[in-house]
């Protein structure tokens, strides 16, 4: 396990103005939530053993991105090895409330840090690609369901809404999330601005070279700390099926080619690459953040402040949800006691 560090104070800053925090570059164990939460903790433990105070998980991490699965589809094909696929997939995925989320809690509790945590969340029988955020003292702060699934995700997860677009005020700085592609999305981000993100992580699949460029441009843009988390994956960290359709980097295709990349990466609201990107093995990526830095950056560009044009240009978003079935209760009729009653 690697560890790549910047943990350098700044001079002339106060101690309490930095914090440290880690992002956790490593794969799920697939169809094995429970040995996925055990491997979860130990790297927790390890990031926590070097001071970090936020640790922070990639997508899906818990429940498993499945990259490469087709679960049989094609147009106009209904397949029954693709259901016997889902069912496993959805066999991982975890309840939010539920025991894996309390397990989850508990850990942060014991090692004292804030978590953010990228899993695939059940509800019922739709699966929701999500990030849950954690408090030092263990409990449950909440959750964002990313809003748009990529291209043939959406075929497997459900689509958020915008009542689980949050942002934490935290003692270590606001913190919010925006999942994968969605970080493509500048509404999505504009949203995050204005509810004043400070610590912007970013859970993702995409260990691409040209991703790097994106969480540039958002530390810049948004004037805060960007902690991108991408898992790092071989072939044979993948159960073995034959419809899988993996793009490996290095085209071998042998059991250690590597078919998800990494990169994770911690940006600094002044453009700085404080740590990473980590291309080549599962690790640990630490920084220290001085929060002193997202003051630095607004004072020539603040994207929902002095820089906006609200004349011009607004954005509305409905953070009602959006449910499906809304059930009213029938009202019952009260007598009126001052009418007489028949007898």
């Amino acid at each position: 396990m690697s560890t790549l560090k910047n943990t350098t104070p700044v001079d002339g800053v106060s101690l309490s103005s930095i914090i440290r925090a880690s992002i956790i570059q490593a794969s799920t164990v697939y169809n094995d939530t429970p040995k996925t939460i055990e491997k979860a903790e130990k790297l927790i433990a390890e990031a926590a053993s070097g001071g970090s105070e936020l640790v922070v998980f990639p997508e899906a991490f818990i429940g498993g991105y499945p990259r490469g699965f087709r679960f049989g589809m094609g147009v106009g094909v209904f397949n029954e090895d693709g259901r016997d696929e889902f069912r496993k997939y959805h066999a991982s995925a975890i309840h939010v409330p539920g025991p894996e989320v309390e397990k989850l809690a508990e850990i942060a509790r014991k090692f004292n840090v804030y978590l953010v945590m990228g899993a695939i969340e059940k509800d019922g029988y739709t699966l929701y690609c999500t990030a849950l955020f954690f408090s030092s003292e263990g409990r449950f702060l909440g959750k964002h369901r990313k809003v748009m699934p990529t291209t043939t995700e959406r075929c497997i997860w459900g689509y958020g809404d915008g009542s689980t677009i949050p942002v934490y005020d935290t003692p270590l700085g606001k913190l919010g999330a925006a999942i994968c592609w969605e970080n493509r999305m500048p509404l999505y981000r504009t949203a995050l601005y204005a509810k004043g993100v400070e610590i912007y992580c970013a859970p993702t699949a995409d260990g691409s070279k040209d991703w790097q460029s994106s969480m540039l441009h958002i530390a810049l843009e948004g004037g805060c700390f960007v902690l991108s988390a991408c898992q790092f994956c071989r072939r044979k960290d993948f159960p073995e099926h034959p419809d899988y359709l993996f793009t490996d980097w290095y085209n071998d295709q042998e059991p250690d080619s590597i078919v998800s990349q990494g990169g994770s990466v911690i940006i600094s609201p002044l453009g700085k690459v404080l740590a990473g990107p980590n291309f080549e093995s599962e690790g640990i990526i630490t920084a220290d953040l001085d929060l002193g830095d997202v003051a630095r950056a607004k004072l020539y560009f603040d994207v929902v402040g002095h820089y906006s044009k609200p004349e011009v240009f607004n954005l509305i978003v409905n953070e009602h949800p959006n449910k499906p079935v809304t059930f009213v209760s029938k009202s019952v009729r009260v007598e009126d006691d001052s009418e007489p009653q028949d007898k």
